[in-house]
């Protein structure tokens, strides 16, 4: 029976978008587009989420393209202006759970420092019954061994576990483990998805 909630962080809970900075700091868009895919490809992020620190990542790229230094650097030093605000709708629906006493855990792929930083820019961040960050366990959705860490760290069982996510190869991931699943779209009525699960919230 379905009892305990487990969250995704990005596009989840609180907006998160790289254009949104690199807009302002190359504005043409097949210049954007460019840059993303040749020099600070997502592959290059997500080691970050890994725990690979910020200045051998940045080192890693610049030595690449020593032109491009300070908008590699900007990618760190000005990460905040790519999480403008939380997603009001579904924050409300942690909160809500939360009052009514049902568990709420989460499981993100995020980089240890900024996840700290956005923990305290974002304090609802702080409330889980239990967080696995991927920085912190070196382990990255969609690899199962994460979705395991978190069933074993906190005596969960899948079958009992409604797991919400952005990206369809962690709900995919996730869902082969016998969690229940919701990819959660920018649309999503979240809220009446739990419902729809048996949650009263």
């Amino acid at each position: 029976m379905l009892s305990t909630l487990v969250f995704d962080v990005g596009n989840v809970l609180i907006h998160w978008d790289p254009d949104l900075l690199y807009r302002r700091l190359i504005p043409d868009p097949a210049a954007r587009a460019a840059f993303f895919r040749d020099i600070l490809p997502p592959d290059w992020n997500r080691e970050q989420d890994r725990g690979r620190p910020w200045a051998e990542a940045e080192a890693e790229r610049i030595a690449l393209f020593p032109e491009k230094a300070e908008l590699i650097r900007a990618f760190r030093a000005e990460w905040h202006d790519m999480v403008p605000h939380a997603l009001d709708r579904n924050v409300r629906l942690l909160e809500t759970a939360r009052e009514k006493g049902i568990p709420c855990y989460a499981i993100t792929n995020f980089a240890a420092d900024t996840f700290a930083e956005t923990q305290e820019r974002f304090p609802f961040l702080t409330a889980f019954d239990g967080i696995v960050v991927s920085a912190a366990e070196q382990l990255l959705k969609p690899d199962p061994a994460i979705f395991t860490l978190f069933l074993d760290r906190y005596g969960r069982r899948a079958e009992e576990c409604l797991f919400m996510d952005d990206s369809a190869a962690n709900v995919a991931a996730a869902a082969a483990l016998g969690f229940a699943t919701i990819l959660v779209m920018p649309e999503t009525d979240l809220a009446a998805e739990v419902r729809a699960y048996g949650f009263r919230v």
